[in-house]
C-alpha cells in the first residue's frame, strides 16, 4: 500500500496528492457538494485547501471549485487539475483544457468529451439519466444533480464514505429535508460507479493524521469571531463583494452570544452607502464605542475623507478592507492585494495609517481583536488588510486561542484622574512625549470633560488655530504617534539563517512561499532567508531583515509592486536591493510562478 502523500512507483498509485477542479453553473448547488469532498478529505487527516472561483452575478454564469490534497501539507494553488469534473456543457471544451497530462476527466456523458482529451483518463457518466432516476422531483433535480459527482468521486478515489457523509450533515446542519433528499443521492452515483467504472487512473486519497487540532474556516467568519471577542459594540457597514459575509457572520455571532436579559449590547447598522458607514464609526468611536466596519478597495476610495478626519481629529475605529481586484469595479470576485497604498496613505494631505495583515484566519481572528485595542490606544483608525482568498475561502487553521488578556482603551481620562489634573489637560498634548494624548469619554461626569473635535487646525487644547507653528508642531506629533506605532503593531516572522538573498512577503501568499521556497532549494539549490510583514508601520526587525541582506524579493499580488514601493518610501537606503515579484491576474499565488520568477532573476544575476 501507498504511504499517505506518497507515489508508490511500482503500483503508480498516487496517493494523497491531486487537485480536483470542478466546473459548474452559478446557482446550481454545487457549493454544497464541493464543501462535502472539502471537508470529507480533511475529516480524513489529509492536509487540504478549497478556492472557490465564481462570478460576480447572481446565478447561470459558470463557477469553477479547486480543491488541493497534498499528504505533505503542501496546499497553495496549483495551476493545472489532476481530476476535473465539467457539469457545464457552457464550458466544458475550456474546462478540460485545465486538466494536465495525464489527469482524470469526469463528465456528463452527453457532452461527448472523450475525443478532447486523448492524453488524459476518461469516465463519462450519465448524471442527467442518474437524477431523474434517484430524484422523483423534477424541481429539485437541478441542486441534487451536482452531489452526484460527490459520490461517483468517492467511489472512484476511495473517500470515505462515512466522512462524505458527516460532512453533508455538517454543510447541511439543521435542514434535514435537505439531507434526506441528498443523501440517497450519494448512496445511488457511489453504487452506479461500483458497478459500471472501472478505474484506469492512479489517484486515491487515504487516511493519515495530518489535521489534529485544526478546523476549516472562512477568514470572514474568523476575523468576525475575533471582532467579538475584542468586545465590539457598534458595527455600521454597507454590503460590497468580498466583505460582505464579514459583518453578516459579525451581526449572527453578537446576536447568539451578545444578548442580556434579551437585549442587544450592541449596535449594527446596514448604512445607506460607505460614506454613511464610516461617518457613523466617526461617531461611535468619539463616544467611546469600540467600532467596526468591513469593505473592499471601491469602499475604501469613499471613505477617504471620514478617514482623514478620524485620523487628524483622532478618533478610533477598525475598517476591514477584504481586497478585490482593481481598479474601478474590477474584477469583484477575484483576489489582489492592489490596496496597499490605498489604506497606507489613505485620503489627502499628509497621512499614515496603522494595518495589521493577517495571513490565516487563526491570525485574522487574533489580529481583528488587536486591531481594536490598538486603535484606542493610538486614538487612530486602524485598518485589516484581508483579502478574497483569505475572506471567502475555507482554509485549514489552526484551533483558535480563548482571549485571556484584558482589553485595551488607552489614555482615556476618568471623573478622578480629572479631578487630580486640576481639570488642567489639553486634548491633543503630548504629555508622555510618545505623540499620544489623553482624551476623555464624552459623559464624563466633569466640568473640564468636554473638549471640541474638530477636523481644522487646533491646538493642544482643541481649540481652533491657524498658525502655522501650531499646525505644524500637531503634525509632528502626529509623526510622533506613527513612530510610537512602530514598537506596538505586530512584528514581522521571520526565518534567517545567514543567507545572501531574502524574500518578504505578507498576507495569503505565504502558503505559495513556503512551498516554493522548498522547491528552490530541492531543485535549484538556492536558499533564501524570509520575512512576512505583519503590520505597517514597518517595525525596526523589517530594517535589520533588509540591512542584512544582499538582496531581497518582494513578492505581492499587484501590478506596481505597492509594497516594494512602501518600503522604497519608508527606508529609501534599502532602495537598492529590492527586486519585484508580482502576479496580477486575479488568481491566487502558486508556487511555480514565484520558482521561476526568483530563479530566473538570481541567474541573471
Amino acid at each position: 500500500m501507498a504511504s499517505a502523500g506518497v507515489s508508490e512507483a511500482e503500483t503508480g498509485t498516487i496517493v494523497n496528492d491531486f487537485v480536483l477542479h470542478v466546473a459548474t453553473a452559478n446557482g446550481s448547488g454545487s457549493q454544497t457538494s464541493n464543501m462535502v469532498l472539502l471537508r470529507a478529505l480533511f475529516g480524513m487527516g489529509i492536509p487540504v485547501s478549497g478556492k472557490n472561483l465564481f462570478p460576480s452575478n447572481i446565478q447561470g454564469l459558470p463557477t469553477w471549485f479547486t480543491i488541493r490534497a497534498n499528504g505533505n501539507g503542501w496546499i497553495a494553488r496549483k495551476q493545472d487539475a489532476d481530476i476535473v469534473v465539467c457539469m457545464n456543457p457552457e464550458t466544458s471544451d475550456e474546462d478540460v483544457e485545465t486538466a494536465r497530462e495525464g489527469a482524470v476527466i469526469i463528465y456528463e456523458e452527453s457532452l461527448n468529451l472523450g475525443d478532447k482529451r486523448p492524453d488524459c483518463v476518461h469516465y463519462a457518466v450519465p448524471f442527467k439519466k442518474l437524477i431523474a432516476e434517484c430524484c422523483p422531483d423534477l424541481r429539485l433535480r437541478k441542486l441534487v444533480i451536482n452531489m452526484l459527482y460527490v459520490g461517483v468521486c468517492a467511489k472512484l478515489f476511495d473517500i470515505d464514505m462515512g466522512e462524505i457523509k458527516k460532512a453533508l450533515h455538517v454543510q447541511l446542519a439543521g435542514k434535514q429535508k435537505a439531507i434526506d433528499i441528498n443523501e440517497p443521492a450519494l448512496d445511488f452515483a457511489y453504487k452506479w460507479a461500483d458497478e459500471n467504472l472501472k478505474k484506469a487512473d492512479p489517484f486515491r486519497a487515504e487516511k493519515m493524521n495530518a489535521n489534529e487540532g485544526k478546523i476549516i474556516i472562512e477568514g470572514n467568519a474568523a476575523t468576525a469571531l475575533g471582532l467579538m471577542f475584542g468586545g465590539v459594540t457598534v458595527v455600521t457597514w454597507y454590503p460590497i463583494t468580498p466583505s460582505s459575509s464579514l459583518c453578516e457572520y459579525l451581526e449572527g455571532y453578537l446576536n447568539q452570544y451578545r444578548m442580556k436579559d434579551g437585549k442587544k449590547t450592541f449596535a449594527v447598522v446596514q448604512a445607506e452607502d460607505e460614506i454613511a458607514a464610516v461617518g457613523m464609526l466617526c461617531g461611535a468611536g468619539w463616544a467611546g464605542a469600540r467600532a467596526f466596519t468591513s469593505t473592499s478597495g471601491p469602499g475604501i476610495s469613499l471613505m477617504n475623507e471620514f478617514i482623514g478626519l478620524a485620523y487628524f481629529a483622532e478618533i478610533p475605529f477598525v475598517i476591514c478592507n477584504v481586497a478585490r481586484t482593481g481598479p474601478s469595479t474590477g474584477l469583484p470576485t477575484r483576489t489582489m492585494q492592489g490596496d496597499v497604498f490605498s489604506l497606507f496613505y489613505a485620503s489627502h494631505g499628509d497621512t499614515k495609517h496603522v494595518v495589521v495583515i493577517p495571513n490565516t484566519p487563526k491570525e485574522a481572528f487574533e489580529m481583528a481583536g488587536e486591531a481594536l485595542s490598538l486603535a484606542e490606544e493610538l486614538q487612530t483608525p486602524v485598518f485589516i488588510l484581508s483579502d478574497l482568498d483569505l475572506g471567502m475561502n475555507y482554509w485549514m487553521s489552526d484551533r483558535f486561542d480563548y482571549p485571556t488578556d484584558p482589553i485595551r482603551r488607552g489614555k482615556v481620562l476618568d471623573k478622578d484622574e480629572l479631578e487630580k489634573l486640576g481639570g488642567k489637560w489639553g486634548r491633543y498634548a503630548d504629555v508622555d512625549g510618545d505623540g499620544i494624548p489623553y482624551r476623555t469619554i464624552p459623559g464624563t461626569d466633569h466640568p473640564k470633560a468636554a473638549y471640541f473635535t474638530r477636523g481644522t487646525g487646533h491646538t493642544e487644547q482643541a481649540t481652533y488655530s491657524e498658525k502655522p507653528e501650531v499646525w505644524k508642531a500637531n503634525m509632528d506629533r502626529l509623526t510622533r504617534k506613527f513612530e510610537t506605532a512602530k514598537t506596538m503593531v505586530p512584528k514581522p516572522e521571520i526565518k534567517d539563517e545567514g543567507h545572501a538573498a531574502g524574500l518578504l512577503y505578507f498576507g495569503t501568499t505565504h502558503e505559495a512561499i513556503r512551498e516554493a521556497v522548498s522547491a528552490m532549494e530541492a531543485k535549484h539549490g538556492l536558499k533564501l532567508d524570509l520575512c512576512r510583514l505583519r503590520a505597517f508601520p514597518f517595525t525596526q526587525e523589517v530594517e535589520d531583515f533588509l540591512n542584512k541582506h544582499e538582496r531581497v524579493y518582494v513578492v505581492e499580488l499587484n501590478r506596481d509592486g505597492q509594497m516594494r514601493m512602501a518600503l522604497d518610501a519608508e527606508l529609501p537606503r534599502f532602495s537598492s536591493k529590492l527586486r519585484s515579484v508580482r502576479h496580477y491576474d486575479g488568481m491566487p499565488l502558486t508556487a511555480d510562478i514565484v520558482v521561476e520568477a526568483i530563479v530566473s532573476k538570481e541567474r541573471e544575476g
